[in-house]
Formats: structure tokens, sequence, C-alpha cells
């Protein structure tokens, strides 16, 4: 573990942030995160934790250390041999001394105003959680023709699904103890909230999606398995889902203003369908 943190007092937020091979990325995400519009006295933390890694994105991820230290923030990279995404959130979670927590994916890249808007909105002592709006990237055609139908479904578009990244403040962290061993965190955390205390904030994000019919496949099997899993483990918690319908006529809209992304679309629900969910870690890209 190497600890950078330079500042005294308690941080406003602290950011936590799993990586696993993520050498291409992780300087990209830190950069944007370390160009954040803040102008709270108290500092911002970022605690990554490379789990797994068989490249070099812990290095990657001190090389940035200089640039937060400049700002007064902390940047600490925790490196750990094991991989799992829910255990570096763990370790994360163990290391972080901000009351607000936001957890964020290393492929997403914040807008400026997003970590001051979240901490705004979760600067209250009533449980919320809290998230951005989500800008779906791709580079591929397939996968481009995908993102124009789902950021259409009304689960993405009047929800708040905290893809990539969510946030909850002190009480809202309370509800759950360690993040248990399941396939989907960003669903078991948001179904720990009712409607009223989930929070869009109007700032943005860029979160890439899986490039490629045979990924899109992959990737939609195993969102489906988290949330069966989910309903499996913790009945309980469907209470709180406010998933929108999506009726057959908005559908034929849909397909009709856009054959081609909409047979993307189906294609890949059809295929998920067709096949079991299979086990093991999958990229959201």
């Amino acid at each position: 573990m190497t600890d950078n943190r330079k500042t005294a007092g308690t941080p406003a937020v602290s950011v936590i942030l799993p990586a696993s091979n993520e050498a291409a990325l992780i300087a990209q995400c830190l950069r944007a995160l370390c160009a954040s519009h803040w102008s709270d006295t108290a500092p911002v933390e970022v605690i990554v934790i490379a789990n797994g890694c068989r490249d070099d994105t812990a290095e990657r991820a001190r090389a940035e250390a200089p640039a937060f230290a400049a700002r007064g923030w902390a940047l600490t990279v925790i490196e750990r041999a094991e991989g799992g995404k829910l255990a570096a959130l763990n370790a994360g979670d163990a290391a972080a001394r901000g009351a607000i927590r936001i957890y964020l994916d290393a492929d997403v890249t914040v807008s400026p105003e997003l970590l001051a808007q979240i901490r705004d909105t979760l600067s209250t002592e009533a449980p919320r959680y809290a998230s951005g709006r989500v800008n779906i990237t791709a580079r591929g055609w397939i996968s481009r023709a995908y993102a124009r139908i789902w950021r259409q479904v009304p689960f993405m578009a009047q929800g708040v699904p905290g893809c990539g990244v969510f946030a909850v403040n002190a009480s809202g962290r309370a509800r759950w103890a360690r993040f248990p061993d399941i396939i989907s965190d960003d669903t078991f955390v948001r179904l720990s909230f009712t409607p009223d205390e989930r929070i869009s904030v109007p700032a943005s994000y860029d979160w890439p999606i899986a490039e490629g019919f045979g990924n899109l496949v992959r990737v939609r099997r195993r969102q489906d398995a988290g949330v069966t899993q989910i309903e499996a483990r913790y009945a309980a918690l469907l209470q709180n889902d406010d998933k929108a319908p999506f009726p057959t006529a908005r559908k034929l809209a849909m397909a009709l203003r856009d054959p081609l992304g909409f047979a993307v679309y189906a294609g890949v629900a059809l295929a998920v369908r067709l096949r079991p969910a299979a086990s093991g870690w999958s990229r959201g890209r």
C-alpha cells in the first residue's frame, strides 16, 4: 500500500475506485477527477484499489499523485494480489475517511461539476443515494446502435441507474455493512434506497459500453444474472424497485425511428434469452 495523503483534516468526499488491469484508462479517469470544480475547503480523497492486476495500473495511478497533492487532495493506491471487485470495494471502504462515499469505475470519465453536485446533494443527515446523468459511449457501429436504444429505455432515461458511478452519504452507507459477494454491486446499493431517496444530479459522466455484438451479449447476460441474484438473495430490496414499464407501443415507435438500433438491441436481448448466464467476471466493455 502506498499512501500519498498529505492533507490534514477529514476529506469531504472519498472516491473509491477499484481497478483491475486498467492501465490503459486509469490516468484518464484520475485526471478527470483532479480537474473537478471544487470550492469546498475540505479536500477530496481518492482511493485506487488495484486488485489482481497483471499490468502497471498501480504505477500509472501513483504517477497522478503530484497533481492531486498540488490541489491539497489525497491519492492513495492500495495493491491487492487478489482479484474481485467486491473485495476491492471493501478494502477501499476500510481506508476511506470521508462521510460521503463515491464508488467509481475506472473506465468512467466524470464531468468537472459532478463531484461538487454529488457533495451538495448528499450533505444531509437523511439517507441518500446519488448519481449523475450517464452518457453512454461506444466506438463501433454495433455498440453505437445498441446505445441509441438503450439510452431511451425507461430505466435509463427516467431513473437513477448509477451505471459506473454511484454515491451515498454516511447514513446511507450505514444501510449495509461490507459489500456482499454478489455480481451487481450497483443494483444492490441502488435498491437499498427508496425511489425518493435516490437523487439524480444534472452533471454528466461518460460511461463506455462493451464493443461488439458478442461482448454486448456477454455483459448483458451478466447484468441479468446480477438482477436475478439480488431477487433470490435480497428479495426485501425489491420493494424499492421503481423500474418504469416499457410498453410494446413505445418499442414499436423506437423500431420505426431507428430500425438498425432496435434490431441490434433486440438481437442482444434474444441472444441472452437463448443462452444461460455464464459464471465469472465480465467487464462492461
